[in-house]
């Protein structure tokens, strides 16, 4: 009975992630309360060995298998469908906690009713800052999002962006790393949009959170390490034609016609420029997004 009034569901997604998942899940063993929170693992139909691996030694973890791929955004909403809590915790496996921040977090969702979604503050394995927000998608807040993280290469204005976000704050997007919403809000919404394999998710998700009237929410007062993007390093041709097919995507979903077509000439131009001095095939792919009446 216990289970029907759980606080929290932590989901995570899981595709070909033995090489971080051990960390990720020993953190939650350590550092979560068990009496009000559950772990439901969603796995892609990895081939690595993982979901063997939790099923053995994370038994009490709720381990869903499916048969295939369906992307990151698809992957937690079948996760959320059997979730339990008041509130979902979404987490990547390549983040591992240092300390349990699940009270503070549904602590101020719970005293901000206004709130709808909440991102901690991110770190590097070193313990770094990690830039862990973003501007409104759109011409002008990608390119100050951009600049932003041209930024943390310099640690003099690594450590401004920090200092600017220092206090809990208002902003436009956080990353889906580590991701805590409502859970009635998040099925109102029907979860992520599923055309979005992967990329551009949780910045549509975001979007749709604000146009139903909430806020959403940093606060740096509780953190996690994040790897960043160490699964898909492995396929890094693929991810960005995905990258740039969701970009494309979210324009067509959100943004006016006229950043519509600069962003399709921009990408034009450059992947035909690419394509001229590399060859690379996958340049023709994006190409034949851009070219299209649709990018889905």
């Amino acid at each position: 009975m216990r289970q029907q009034h759980l606080s929290v569901s932590i989901i995570l997604v899981n595709y070909n992630g033995a090489d971080v998942l051990p960390n990720c899940l020993n953190s939650l063993e350590k550092y979560i309360d068990k009496t009000e929170c559950e772990i439901i693992l969603v796995d892609n139909a990895s081939s690595d060995g993982s979901p063997e691996f939790v099923a053995e030694s994370f038994p009490k973890i709720n381990l869903i298998r499916l048969p295939k791929n369906i992307g990151f955004g698809a992957g937690n909403n079948a996760g959320a469908q059997v979730a339990k809590g008041e509130f979902l915790f979404l987490l990547n496996t390549d983040t591992i906690l240092t300390s349990n921040i699940i009270p503070f977090l549904k602590d101020l969702m719970q005293k901000r009713p206004e709130v709808g979604a909440i991102g901690p503050k991110l770190l590097n394995h070193d313990g770094s800052f990690q830039v862990s927000i973003s501007k409104q998608i759109g011409i002008k807040g990608e390119f100050q999002t951009r600049k932003m993280h041209q930024s943390t290469q310099e640690n003099d204005k690594l450590r401004l962006i920090e200092q600017e976000y220092q206090d809990i704050k208002e902003v436009d997007i956080i990353v889906g790393a580590a991701y805590f919403i409502r859970a009635d809000l998040f099925n109102s919404l029907s979860g992520f949009d599923e055309k979005f394999f992967m990329y551009f998710e949780e910045s549509d998700l975001c979007e749709r959170v604000k146009n139903k009237g909430y806020k959403i929410l940093y606060t740096p007062q509780v953190s996690l390490i994040h790897l960043k993007g160490v699964s898909t390093q492995k396929v890094a041709n693929a991810m960005v034609v995905e990258y740039r097919r969701s970009q494309l995507c979210f324009y067509q979903k959100h943004r006016p016609i006229w950043e519509n077509f600069i962003l399709r000439v921009y990408l034009f131009y450059k992947f035909s420029l690419e394509f001229v001095n590399t060859g690379n095939p996958y340049c023709s792919k994006i190409l034949r997004l851009v070219i299209s009446l649709k990018s889905t």
